[in-house]
């Protein structure tokens, strides 16, 4: 027969939750307060209590168990408070529970939620026997596997939670709400209970909120440095202010509220300033923050650096006008040493010192070729007793230098004595062909800015439509193909240019030409390889061969060349200037096979109408047998051809110079400060005044 008890008016528990809050869930009280029972757990508190005796504990259980016993219904010992309990009172549990006929012990915690299912389904188990048999887990391991399979639900919970919350302004309603369905809640829920799970979700929101807060100041950080530029970029007006002068200087600035906003509450990340995502102006509260103030001083000691660099090179370009070892033309390497110390190290890179150093030595070399010119003139005497367009013997360039070598200014481009030397040879050009385009004061000579003046104001038809850079009276420009295959274009056109100043410029009978090369080894069809291009227009060709093959691809690319300008108003390069050179390594001159080439150009020559070079003398040439007498040839080949072109298109125009009304003859000197405006002015102001028809640029 099953035991009654009766406990009146005791109020039935629905869930763990209800513990404490029974006024805020259904109060349903036990009917009548009677139930039966089919078995019972006998509770024994192991932990240390006060003002308690557990051995009067355990007598009073011990006497509770022998009424028990007389129901024969299943009994099942359970230690409580095991998170707390005493060993020897767990150990004098378990000898109790021996001590009555081998009683079931399940070690429990309510707290920490340990064997608490346990308890009940081992009575449970004893009641139905048709169930299997529980296995009864000590409370530690119960507590270590109750521990791993909350950590495993916490982080699944964990995982749903920042799945889910993306943003900190998100309410626990809502997002339990929405979690409600989902397995990794109701387990953790069910783990733990609802206050853990809320916890947990206030602090990931409050992680939220705190990231955000971080970006805004970073973002906030990042742009202050561009405020300090902004609105205090002058030292001389912060170098001693203290951080709050500093502010209250802010706050006087035009442009305060295009970079920070004033807020009414602060600190501003306690505000909602924090979700103003439009406003991205810094909350000037910030400024009292640590970072912001290491930022103010980072700026200012950046406006000290750059005071400090910038008195570092004022100084050294000091150095550099003062030294008496920085002259024309010494390698930076030479110059480092006298001028260098540890002060310049500690401030500036090496590189900006090199390109100062640079910039230096343009102006004095610019300046020592002026002053080396003037030195010319003033020794005129010493070029007079040359022969018209011939080159300076080396005796006479040996008088010419022993007369000027005690000159300070002959003497300070002694680092430069090739560009000394152009000097001298362009001033002897200059002597016997004073033109504007020999003009040392060239491109500020007298005639060009004349003729620049009268241009600018009257454009010419003609002038509009010109295109035909072959007839330009400019003569010192010197545009030059040169054909080959499988490398002796480009070889050949290296060699030339060792010939060369460092301006690309060649020296013949004692004048200086602009030298520009163009080239050509593979299908002159191809724009890419073309004879002519908008910017390129030839004077000659120089057409170089080795073999057969190479000299079939000559004869083909001229025909091609002239097929393709054929039936055109510009079909000048069916006359091109062409020059036919056999080009063999190291001077072979030896050999049927050299032979018969010479005699295939001979022939090539006289049907395409061309000058042919024999093979130079074996030892003075080049890799490829090209010497400098030869290559002189040809450009004075190609300076005659150029002059009679110039001659022919301009017989025309000095005809027409017999119709000018009036001649006005002005000597200026190139050089002189005075203005060529002042003088024309009242001349091209007239209402008379017209353009010359006669070609002239310089002819009203």
């Amino acid at each position: 027969a099953a035991t009654k008890l009766a406990s009146a008016e005791k109020l039935m528990y629905f869930c763990t939750d209800q513990l404490g809050l029974e006024q805020d869930f259904e109060q349903k009280q036990m009917p009548e307060g009677k139930l039966l029972v089919d078995g019972f757990l006998l509770c024994i508190d192991v932990s240390r209590g006060m003002n308690r005796n557990f051995d009067d504990q355990l007598k009073f259980v011990s006497n509770l168990y022998n009424q028990l016993a007389k129901t024969k219904k299943p009994i099942v010992v359970v230690l409580t408070k095991c998170d707390e309990g005493v060993e020897r009172y767990i150990r004098d549990a378990h000898t109790f529970a021996l001590s009555k006929k081998n009683l079931q012990v399940v070690e429990t915690s309510a707290r920490s939620n340990v064997n608490i299912d346990l308890a009940f389904s081992t009575l449970v188990q004893l009641i139905d026997k048709s169930r299997g048999k529980t296995k009864i887990i000590p409370y530690f391991e119960a507590l270590k596997q109750q521990s791993q399979q909350i950590a495993a639900a916490k982080d699944k919970y964990e995982w749903l939670v920042s799945r889910i919350v993306k943003n900190h302004n998100e309410m626990w309603s809502n997002v339990s709400r929405k979690m409600q369905s989902s397995p990794e809640y109701q387990d953790y829920v069910y783990l733990e209970g609802t206050p853990k799970a809320k916890k947990l979700f206030l602090q990931h929101v409050h992680r939220l909120k705190q990231e955000h807060i971080e970006r805004r100041r970073k973002m906030y950080l990042a742009v202050l440095p561009q405020a300090f530029e902004a609105l205090i970029p002058d030292l001389d007006e912060i170098d001693h202010l203290s951080c709050v002068k500093v502010e209250k200087l802010l706050e006087t600035k035009p442009d305060f509220l295009k970079w920070f906003v004033v807020l009414e509450e602060t600190p501003w990340d306690a505000t909602s300033h924090i979700d103003n995502m439009e406003n991205e102006r810094i909350p000037f509260d910030l400024m009292e923050t640590q970072p912001a103030e290491q930022l103010y001083e980072a700026h200012l000691e950046k406006l000290r650096n750059e005071r400090k660099r910038a008195e570092m090179r004022r100084a050294f370009k000091e150095n550099l006008e003062t030294s008496p070892f920085i002259t024309p033309g010494k390698p930076w390497e030479e110059a480092r040493s006298f001028i260098m110390n540890e002060e310049f190290y500690m401030w500036l890179e090496e590189s900006i010192y090199m390109d100062i150093y640079s910039k230096h030595q343009k102006q004095i070399i610019e300046k020592a070729k002026e002053e080396f010119q003037e030195l010319l003139l003033e020794y005129s005497e010493l070029f007079y007793e040359l022969e018209l367009d011939a080159k300076p013997s080396k005796e006479k360039m040996g008088v010419i230098q022993d007369v000027l070598g005690e000159e300070q200014r002959f003497k300070a481009l002694q680092k430069l004595q090739a560009e000394r030397d152009a000097l001298i040879l362009k001033h002897i050009h200059f002597v016997y062909h004073p033109t504007k385009e020999t003009c040392p004061s060239c491109p500020v000579c007298v005639d060009s800015k004349i003729e620049h003046l009268i241009s600018s104001r009257f454009i010419r038809p003609s002038d509009r439509n010109q295109k035909n850079l072959l007839s330009d009276s400019n003569i010192d420009r010197i545009n030059l193909v040169i054909l080959g295959k499988d490398g002796l274009a480009r070889e050949l056109a290296n060699e030339i240019r060792a010939l060369c100043t460092n301006d690309d410029k060649y020296v013949i009978e004692g004048k200086m030409y602009e030298l520009s090369l163009r080239p050509i080894e593979g299908n002159v069809r191809l724009p890419v390889n073309s004879f002519q291009t908008p910017t390129f227009q030839p004077h000659g060709c120089l057409c170089l061969y080795n073999s057969k093959e190479s000299l079939s691809y000559v004869v083909e690319s001229i025909e091609k060349s002239r097929e393709s300008t054929i039936g055109r108003r510009e079909n000048h390069l069916v006359h091109l200037p062409l020059t036919l050179i056999l080009v063999n390594k190291r001077g072979d001159t030896s050999g049927e096979t050299l032979q018969s080439l010479i005699q295939q150009g001979q022939q090539i020559a006289s049907k395409l109408q061309c000058v042919f070079l024999d093979p130079a003398s074996a030892g003075i040439g080049y890799g490829r047998n090209i010497n400098e007498k030869q290559i002189s040839q040809v450009l004075k080949g190609l300076l005659d051809s150029k002059r009679n072109l110039n001659l022919v298109s301009s017989t025309s125009s000095i005809k027409d110079l017999a119709d000018i009304d009036l001649r006005i003859v002005m000597c200026l000197m190139c050089g002189d400060p005075f203005n060529t405006d002042d003088i024309l002015l009242p001349i091209l102001q007239s209402q008379t005044y017209r353009p010359s028809q006669c070609g002239s640029s310089s002819s009203v």
